[in-house]
């Protein structure tokens, strides 16, 4: 089982918080707050350039159109759930072997919107999920190898219906 709070301890917080509550003062016990503010995870509202800059540092990101190919399509019907696929057509060799791919959309409030970890067993470079927009944007793959280099590859989406923001 992950690390991580439990259904028995999130209801022992919601408890205390309760008797809190009821009393009207405060428990030493009671979650405490981190100084400073929270580091974004995967999953959490963030700017584009603070989740590049978080995944990938000041490394250089470079044209990936000869090695990524990127199935999306153009014009989504429905933005609640658009089918996405990555597949990364370079050899995959112990030495070298694309270590993540990640699908990021520019105009999501939370653009991470999916990632993989391959490992060289692997064998192929593809992952496929169905991911939702908010609105027209571009949306990028990145693939990440084992030597540290990035390669990224875009395309703008047209979002019709739905989608996050309706």
């Amino acid at each position: 089982m992950a690390r991580g709070i439990t259904r028995r301890g999130m209801l022992g917080r919601l408890g205390a918080l309760a008797t809190v509550a009821a009393l009207g003062r405060p428990l030493d016990a009671v979650a405490q707050t981190p100084a400073g503010p929270p580091t974004p995870q995967f999953g959490q509202q963030e700017s584009v350039e603070a989740a590049m800059k978080r995944l990938f540092g000041a490394r250089p990101i470079k044209d990936g159109s000869a090695v990524i190919k990127l199935d999306i399509p153009l014009i989504a019907e429905n933005g609640a759930v658009v089918p996405v696929s990555v597949e990364a057509q370079s050899p995959m060799t112990p030495q070298n072997h694309v270590t993540h791919i990640y699908v990021i959309a520019d105009k999501n409030r939370i653009p991470v919107v999916t990632h993989a970890t391959l490992t060289p067993e692997a064998g192929q470079a593809f992952m496929g999920a169905n991911i939702r927009l908010g609105e027209t944007g571009d949306v990028r793959a990145v693939i990440e190898q084992s030597d540290g280099t990035l390669l990224a590859v875009k395309r703008e989406v047209k979002v019709t219906v739905g989608g996050c923001g309706g």
